[in-house]
Parts: C-alpha cells; sequence; structure tokens
C-alpha cells in the first residue's frame, strides 16, 4: 500500500514542479490540494486514517486562497492564522492584523486646519471692518470751507473736544459735572501732524486771540463776515466745525486735511470700555467746577475722574495752557492704553471700545478707518516718545486773550508744511 496521500504517489507525480519533475515549470498555487486537520486533530484526507510519522501531528499546512489551515484560528473557512498575502492586504491596513485603521495624514490635517483658520480670520477682519465704517458719524463737509491754503506734506488732523451734552441725562449731567448750557463749544483743539519725520501734537488755547475771517455759512451757503478779532472757540460757536477749520487755516496757513470731533459723554465712555486710564499726576489739584480732586502719583481714572482731570482750568494760574497739556498727557495716555495686548488682543474689551469711540465721533466726510488709524497710531506714538508734544507758540496776551508769536508760528508751519523735523518751541 502506498502510504502517500492522494495526489502524491510516484504514479500521478507527472512532470510537475516539486515532485520529482525535470520540469523547468512550478506548479500553480491553485492545483494543489488542501491538506487540514479537524478541530479533533485526525488527519484528514484520500489516504490512510491515521497520520503518518508515528502519529505526530503535522503544522498547518498552506490552503490555497486562505492563508494558513488550521483547526481553529481566525483565517477563512474557519482556517487558521490569515496572513493577507492572498488578498493584497498590508500589514497595519484595513483589514490586516487587529483590523487596524490607516495612520492619519497630519500634513493634510495641518493644511486644512490653516486653510480654515485664514478664511475665518479675513471674515472676522472683513465684518468688523464694514460693520466700523457704518458706525462713523460722516457729518462735517469740509468743501464749503472757502479760500483754502495749498495742502502741504503729510497730513494734518484738526482733534476737537467740545462741551457737547449730547445724549446726556440730568443725572449724568449731575454726575460728570457738565452744567445745562445749551449748544457747544469747543473745551479742547489739537492739530495732529502725521509725517515721514516724526509725529507733532499742538495744542490751540481755546482762549486764543484770532481773526474769525468771512466764511460760507454752514446752512445757509452764504458768505457771511468777517466777524474780526475774536477768542478762537467763538469760531466753533458762530457756525460749527466748517467756521473754525476756515479761523484755524487763515490765522496759521496751514491746510487741514481731517476733522475729528468728541463730545462729553463718548469720551467718559471711551475711558470706561477700556478699563480705565493709568496717568502720572506731577501735582494734586482740586476743581469744584469739573469735579476735579486728585493726589499727585499714578493712578487710574474711570470715565467720570478722566472728563474732570482734561476739563480742569479754575485750579491752575495758567489756566487754559495747564490744562492743554493735561488734555495733551491724558489723550496719549489713552491711546497707549487702548493699543496695548490687553485690549487689542481681547475681543470683550476691543469691540465696547471701539464701538464707544465710532458711535461718539464726529467725522468730516472724506475721512475713512485707515486715516483713523492713523491718527491713532500717531497719538500712541507722540505718547511714547517717537513725537513732539506742544503749545502753539504764545508771546503774550490782550484783553485776557492770548496772543501767539507769530513769528514763531510761521517757521513752525513752514516745517509742518515741508514735512520736516519741528524744532520750534512753546516755551
Amino acid at each position: 500500500m502506498n502510504d502517500w496521500p492522494e495526489g502524491w504517489s510516484d504514479e500521478n507525480r507527472g512532470d510537475r514542479y516539486g515532485r520529482g519533475s525535470a520540469s523547468a515549470q512550478p506548479e500553480s498555487a491553485r492545483v494543489m490540494r488542501q491538506v487540514r486537520r479537524t478541530a479533533s486533530g485526525p488527519y484528514q484526507g484520500s489516504g490512510p486514517a491515521s497520520p503518518p510519522y508515528g502519529g505526530v501531528p503535522q503544522q498547518p499546512t498552506y490552503i490555497d486562497g486562505q492563508g494558513y489551515g488550521g483547526a481553529q484560528g481566525g483565517g477563512h473557512d474557519g482556517g487558521g492564522y490569515d496572513s493577507g498575502y492572498n488578498t493584497g492586504h498590508v500589514y497595519g491596513g484595513p483589514g490586516g492584523p487587529g483590523g487596524g485603521r490607516p495612520r492619519p495624514d497630519w500634513r493634510r490635517r495641518i493644511k486644512w486646519t490653516a486653510v480654515t483658520l485664514s478664511v475665518v480670520l479675513v471674515a472676522t477682519t472683513v465684518g468688523t471692518y464694514f460693520w466700523a465704517d457704518s458706525k462713523l458719524n460722516r457729518e462735517v463737509d469740509l468743501s464749503k470751507v472757502i479760500d483754502r491754503p495749498e495742502a502741504g506734506k503729510g497730513t494734518n488732523y484738526l482733534i476737537v473736544g467740545s462741551d457737547s451734552r449730547a445724549g446726556l441725562s440730568d443725572e449724568d449731567k449731575k454726575k460728570l459735572h457738565t452744567g445745562s448750557a445749551e449748544g457747544k463749544r469747543t473745551d479742547s483743539m489739537m492739530i495732529l501732524h502725521v509725517g515721514d519725520n516724526g509725529d507733532t501734537l499742538i495744542s490751540l488755547p481755546r482762549d486764543s486771540n484770532v481773526t474769525i475771517p468771512t466764511f460760507r455759512g454752514s446752512e445757509s451757503g452764504k458768505i457771511k463776515g468777517p466777524l474780526g478779532a475774536n477768542k478762537l472757540n467763538a469760531a466753533y460757536a458762530f457756525d460749527g466745525p466748517t467756521l473754525l477749520v476756515r479761523t484755524i487755516e487763515y490765522n496759521t496757513g496751514l491746510h487741514i486735511d481731517h476733522y475729528v470731533e468728541i463730545g462729553f459723554a463718548g469720551f467718559a465712555n471711551i475711558v470706561d470700555a477700556v478699563g480705565g486710564v493709568t496717568i502720572d499726576i506731577d501735582k494734586g489739584f482740586k476743581d469744584k467746577y469739573s469735579g476735579a480732586d486728585f493726589a499727585a502719583g499714578k493712578q487710574t481714572l474711570n470715565g467720570e475722574q478722566a472728563l474732570a482731570f482734561v476739563r480742569t482750568r479754575h485750579a491752575f494760574a495758567t489756566s487754559d495752557l495747564q490744562r492743554t497739556k493735561n488734555q495733551q498727557k491724558f489723550l496719549s495716555a489713552l491711546a497707549h492704553q487702548v493699543a496695548t495686548p490687553s485690549t487689542v488682543l481681547n475681543p470683550f474689551k476691543l469691540y465696547p471700545t471701539m464701538g464707544a469711540g465710532l458711535d461718539s465721533l464726529i467725522v468730516d466726510k472724506d475721512m475713512g478707518l485707515w486715516d483713523l488709524a492713523s491718527m491713532f497710531w500717531a497719538m500712541k506714538g507722540v505718547s511714547g516718545g517717537d513725537g513732539t508734544s506742544m503749545n502753539m507758540p504764545i508771546s503774550g496776551s490782550v484783553g485776557g486773550n492770548l496772543v501767539w508769536d507769530k513769528a514763531k508760528v510761521k517757521t513752525l508751519v513752514n516745517q509742518l508744511n515741508n514735512d520736516e523735523k519741528v524744532t520750534v518751541s512753546s516755551e
């Protein structure tokens, strides 16, 4: 009797590769017969009932199309270990040992995360721009100003703080010590020159003695005046922003490019929105008219205190000049405070601050957000020592009004028009 399993006898070896054949062609794997064990261990096949080699069980053999056969395991058809080679699986891929998932493509994920963040940032920036731009009150038409001097190099902003009580309740007026006067006047006026050779902030005392020339009425459109010698703030009281611009240009020869105005309520709201402004007060002072009561030293002022600080004049011997210095000092500190990372990077503080500021500003019709931002950063630069802060040079007084030093003013204006470094002193 032949102990070889069926298909392995000498008679049917044929000339197939691996069975003693001299043929050079290998046998296809698919013609190999299946050899497997049952769960109980006996050898199965068409040969003898007991396994060869003294009953020693053989190792699982390769089963065509099923990996390695065996009595138990996770192979196909109840077989054992499936190598995965026969089905094209790669170790670690789907369907491989353990059913592992493919490795994440981190480069792709990082790329799309960056794209998403960029889109969100751009959308937020664009949305913020249009929101802010829509809140600007462009009420002043500088095209109505007549006989204007030629524009020089750089940009000149006229920044005005008015005593407007608009939006204040009776309780607010009492709290802020504003009084209840009708209409509005200019409590502070400053020219900010922004140029390539340093920025210059110049305060114009409201009691400056100037000539109010002929002008075009802002409402009627008719030519009026001249009104002759008067205080500078009288120009605003007579016909508002356009006459004030006309008067400053006439008395200085400096072209005003943009106009910015803020009232009492808006000023206090901005200070409160930014969380207060820290300032170092050189010498303590009190003023019952403005409500000021300050000790010397570094301190943080809220909106009510800040308004009292910039309005006080009765507590000083040189009332108007000292007040303009305090106004410059505080506005520079305010600009610096707004520009800190704790404000700019905090949307819960930035948007209320922007909202409070934009709601309360009155600007000219040609003012854009970029112009406003340029003005803001220039003021911040002046507070950081990158520019010049001064009063309009004064030579004396007449009838209680301050007289400008004409020679110094002429030199100052020439330097600003040519965008040169300012060398004129207000002392």
